[in-house]
């Protein structure tokens, strides 16, 4: 008789490589269906969890999963509690540690909502080898703390602490400082430190900055929120800089943000690009800031303020810190010149990888042909708030960068609305990956007709090129040899015909947005989505996520015209399963409107009318808020909207809902993971209220998880 051989006789080496090339979650836990030794093995591999369900629920908690050492307790519900000390846990908050302790003893990396010291009082004793914390904690600082409560004890109990990120975490800026200085060799140890808090208006002043960095010498990644306006008390000057570079010379990441370009609000593209007032940053400590940090791979300055003739520091930066791969500019300018043809400025920064340019009130289309020339390794280029560029120099830029250039991001530029934005982009379009547009429709240079085709030759007269007049002398680089150029003009014939016939300067330009996987949108409110896949993105045949950033002021607006905003016009796009539709810089009237102006229900009911119609899996959707009673709640309307999306599996609702609004969500079928969010600055407070008590999301849940789902 035949032997039949089955999986268990596979060798265990086998079996775990199996496993190991599986990293989606969900796969994972399809794959431990199908059989026990699967099973075994992936809960015995699995070190990275997020655990979900109720705090009560000491029975619910797993323990199969020995070998995790990061551990997520962020997303705990009900969302935003004390995890310790729920009134519905009536549980001893040592008995919950313990068990977590218990059913995740390897646990390294650990995050948490801390909403009161508390939790870490209880919690840091448990795991005393924990190297990485995140805190998360949108409600406001308890006023009764006292300075530096939420730090002292971590520090106390994870003496070998590494990693500390609080870009989610409301604190005072000044509890940090005196911790660090008070546990000398926890400060010591930290390599990576995130205080990135977009909860703070004013961010971490001069002085704070420099206690930090002399505390923490051996920083590897600083990430730091700050004010860079001199009109401000501990503004960043020169000084600053300098004390980075000299305190942590070791540096490889450094984001350096002023505080008010958190808002995701857009800026008015009309406006010529220059502040009021010039940063107090000269070009001499630039240069200096920069030569001292050799190892920087990631830097960021978003600075908020004119920082002018910024391109022989950044012929320093380029010579000086050859590894760096990332780069974001805010409010920097004169970053190339394009005078003459030797590359300048940012385009020497040859290494780069990914470059981001916010409001550079002089970039030009002769600029982006200079990045394109010098930096030929960029995959991932964002553009933001540069008026003066326009469809030929993006074009040309996406021609000189086809082979690498997956990840493109344009906004608020005021020449490049959605349908031109598309249009530059079609020599690379069945390459891009990620993409992010707005939804301008119209704007005033580029829709006044005429061609939007691609010439170089426009460009032969400028006088920085000296004659080259088509892409392949821009593409020849000054060492090729005479033999290497003629190959390159054989393979780029520019006679090869129009990009409306398939050819594009010798490029071939598909139809398709075939690898496109994720598109993110800004639109102004009162605005229609519809007219997007006319615009150019009719074939998305991979699209699987997208993001929708609704703002805008509807107190303003009058009644739309059309019953929708435009959500069924992404039918279209078979494989889209995910979308985050963010409403929640979309300001209006709570509870009473003005005659002939709509209440924020009115507008949830326009803005989600036709959802439905999509086949979606996972949604995050962040409702219109009343800024003046802090009040961002999901509408009868829209709760009635979301229940005809009968596909959903995961729903996150990033404000607050009343219970039986809540109960129309139970008709989605196979609906199994929900939760209210109040992730934003302040959370509300008012736990007994109707919208967001404990036990009316305890109920909620009970009736979700009583439910039988076909799975």
């Amino acid at each position: 008789m035949a032997t039949i051989t089955t999986l268990n006789d596979l060798p265990e080496a086998i079996v775990s490589n199996i496993i190991a090339f599986v990293s989606d979650v969900r796969s994972r836990n399809c794959i431990s269906l199908v059989c026990r030794r699967f099973r075994a093995l992936e809960r015995a591999t699995r070190t990275t969890l997020a655990l979900r369900g109720n705090a009560r629920d000491l029975h619910l908690i797993p323990r199969c999963f020995s070998a995790v050492t990061c551990l997520d307790l962020s997303l705990l519900s009900p969302w935003g509690n004390a995890l310790l000390s729920s009134p519905a846990s009536q549980l001893d908050p040592l008995l919950l540690a313990h068990r977590l302790r218990v059913a995740f003893p390897a646990v390294t990396s650990l995050t948490v909502y801390a909403r009161s010291a508390s939790t870490l009082h209880v919690l840091a004793p448990q795991w005393p080898a924990l190297r990485h914390v995140k805190l998360v904690r949108w409600h406001q600082r308890p006023a009764q703390s006292q300075l530096g409560e939420d730090f002292s004890f971590l520090f106390e109990q994870c003496s070998t602490l590494s990693t500390l990120d609080l870009s989610e975490f409301y604190y005072w800026t000044e509890d940090l400082p005196p911790v660090l200085e008070a546990f000398p060799d926890v400060a010591r140890s930290l390599s990576k430190l995130d205080l990135l808090t977009t909860s703070s208006s004013e961010g971490f002043k001069d002085d704070e900055i420099s206690s930090i960095t002399e505390a923490c010498p051996n920083l590897k990644e600083l990430r730091i929120a700050c004010r860079f306006d001199p009109r401000y008390l501990g503004f960043v000057s020169d000084e600053v800089l300098q004390a980075i570079a000299s305190n942590c010379p070791k540096l490889r990441v450094l984001h350096l943000a002023d505080t008010s370009s958190f808002g995701n609000t857009r800026g008015d593209p009309n406006e010529d690009g220059f502040t009021a007032e010039d940063a107090r940053i000269s070009r001499a400590a630039m240069v200096d800031f920069f030569s001292g940090l050799g190892f920087l791979e990631e830097l960021v300055l978003d600075v908020c303020l004119n920082v002018r003739d910024s391109g022989l520091a950044l012929e320093v930066l380029g010579s000086k810190c050859p590894r760096l791969r990332a780069l974001k500019l805010g409010h920097f300018h004169g970053v190339c010149s394009a005078i003459g043809s030797q590359l300048d400025g940012i385009a020497l920064c040859h290494g780069l990888e990914s470059l981001t340019i916010k409001n550079s009130a002089d970039l030009t289309d002769m600029g982006l042909i200079e990045i394109g020339r010098g930096c030929c390794r960029l995959s991932k280029f964002h553009v933001y708030g540069c008026k003066e560029i326009t469809v030929k120099g993006l074009r040309t830029m996406a021609c000189l960068l086809h082979r690498t250039l997956v990840d493109v991001s344009i906004s608020c530029c005021k020449n490049l609305d959605a349908a031109v934005s598309l249009r530059a982009l079609e020599p690379i379009r069945d390459r891009i990956q990620r993409l992010h547009i707005d939804c301008v429709w119209e704007s005033s240079e580029n829709s006044s007709g005429g061609d939007h085709g691609f010439d170089l030759n426009e460009f032969g007269e400028h006088n920085a090129y000296e004659g080259k007049t088509n892409l392949i002398d821009l593409l020849d680089s000054e060492g090729d040899s005479d033999e290497e150029r003629s190959k390159k003009r054989m393979k780029y014939d520019l006679n090869s015909g129009s990009s409306y016939t398939g050819y594009d300067n010798g490029f071939w330009c598909s139809k398709s947005w075939d690898r496109l996987q994720y598109l993110s949108l800004w639109i102004s409110v009162g605005e229609l989505l519809s007219p997007l896949p006319m615009a150019g993105l009719e074939d998305c045949p991979n699209l699987e996520e997208i993001r929708i950033n609704v703002e805008g002021d509807c107190r303003r607006q009058q009644k739309p015209k059309e019953r929708e905003f435009g959500l069924s016009s992404l039918a279209s796009y078979p494989r889209l399963t995910k979308m985050v539709l963010d409403c929640g810089d979309t300001i209006g009237y709570a509870l009473t409107a003005p005659s002939g102006l709509m209440d924020l229900s009115l507008w949830e009911r326009f803005f989600l009318n036709g959802i439905g119609i999509l086949s979606l899996s996972e949604l995050d959707y962040w409702p219109p808020q009343d800024r003046d009673v802090n009040q961002r709640s999901l509408s009868l309307p829209a709760a009635g909207l979301l229940a005809e999306c009968l596909t959903l599996r995961k729903l996150f609702i990033h404000g607050t809902a009343h219970e039986h609004f809540m109960n129309f969500l139970l008709r989605i079928p196979n609906l199994r993971d929900v939760q209210l969010r109040g992730d934003y600055y302040p959370a509300p407070e008012n736990d007994t209220s109707t919208e967001m008590r404990v036990d009316s999301c305890c109920r909620f849940e009970d009736a979700l998880n009583r439910r039988p789902i076909d799975d």
